[in-house]
């Protein structure tokens, strides 16, 4: 291997560092408010009453 072949290699390998650290960073932002790590839903009830509807056909 030849010195250009090294410091090609060295640079590509920094060059990855650079953009995994920036991903994380990234994906680390997005996730920040996101954690629901108590598993409770939003949801915790119905809404009104449940009635069965009432179809009536039309007199005259």
């Amino acid at each position: 291997m030849s010195d250009d072949e090294k410091t090609a290699d060295a640079a590509s390998e920094d060059m990855k560092r650079k953009f995994r650290e920036a991903l994380e960073k990234k994906n680390a932002h997005s996730r920040k408010g996101e954690a629901h790590l108590d598993g409770d839903s939003a949801v915790h009830g119905t809404h009104g009453a449940v009635t069965k509807r009432e179809f009536r056909r039309k007199s005259g």
